[in-house]
């Protein structure tokens, strides 16, 4: 039988101080809901990595996935962070208690090209914006179109309902191992499909953290890194951190 989780919104934070990577403003967790020893241990592994590397500050696995975490926090040692892991086995009460934004990954969720927008908006990304149709619009109406005294677009007349970017909100993105709770479903803001077809879910994190961040995760700098990866066409050369 399923618990219910109250819609109620506490810390659902470390004892230790925030990580901040590349998001000054609001934390972007990723929780990995469900692991099964032996079978699951190299996709929780594989979905903490991938929040790690496409620009969430941190990941929460299941108290049981303790090989994965020490995986990834040896990867965050020798290839830069910052980046947090933490085991916790009450993740039911994490996401239920979880003050800030929930984004439930599914293959049953709404397309992700139809909320990424909105999603957006609503953590405080700033350069969210809505036209005229009350939608989620980036970038809004140019300023050489729309008259400075009436507020219209000089095209259409319609009034420009712009508004002030909300404030940051933390978000956390949880994806399923095994067979979820429907209380998951309920006390997520947004359950988020990525393409409705089976596919792995570390796929679908990726494609939803990239949506997120709109590319800029790619050209995130790490600090306190052992090694480095050398870009090139061929080849697999790693050198010190510290080599030019």
């Amino acid at each position: 039988m399923d618990i219910h989780f109250p819609t109620v919104h506490r810390k659902c934070h470390p004892s230790a101080a925030r990580i901040r990577g590349m998001n000054d403003e609001r934390e972007i967790v990723v929780l990995r809901y469900g692991h099964r020893p032996g079978r699951d241990d190299r996709m929780t592994t594989h979905v903490a990595l991938t929040a790690r590397a496409l620009g969430a500050d941190r990941a929460i696995l299941p108290a049981n996935a303790g090989q994965s975490a020490e995986t990834v926090r040896d990867i965050t040692d020798r290839f830069g962070g910052p980046f947090a892991v933490e085991l916790r086995g009450d993740q039911r009460a994490c996401v239920r208690d979880f003050d800030g934004i929930v984004v439930h990954l599914t293959m049953y969720g709404e397309r992700i090209q139809d909320v990424e927008a909105e999603i957006r908006e609503t953590v405080g990304f700033d350069d969210v914006e809505t036209d005229g149709d009350g939608d989620a619009d980036e970038g809004g109406v140019d300023s050489d179109e729309t008259d400075d005294n009436t507020g219209t677009d000089d095209h259409t007349g319609d009034t420009d309902d712009r508004h002030e970017p909300f404030p940051p909100r933390d978000l956390l993105v949880v994806v399923g191992g095994e067979k979820v709770p429907w209380a998951l479903y309920e006390r997520a803001d947004f359950n988020v499909g990525v393409t409705n077809q089976p596919h792995s879910e570390v796929a679908g994190l990726a494609v939803f953290l990239d949506r997120l961040f709109e590319g800029a995760e790619l050209d995130r700098e790490w600090t306190d890194a052992d090694r480095r990866v050398v870009p090139e066409a061929t080849g697999k050369t790693v050198v010190d951190a510290d080599e030019s």
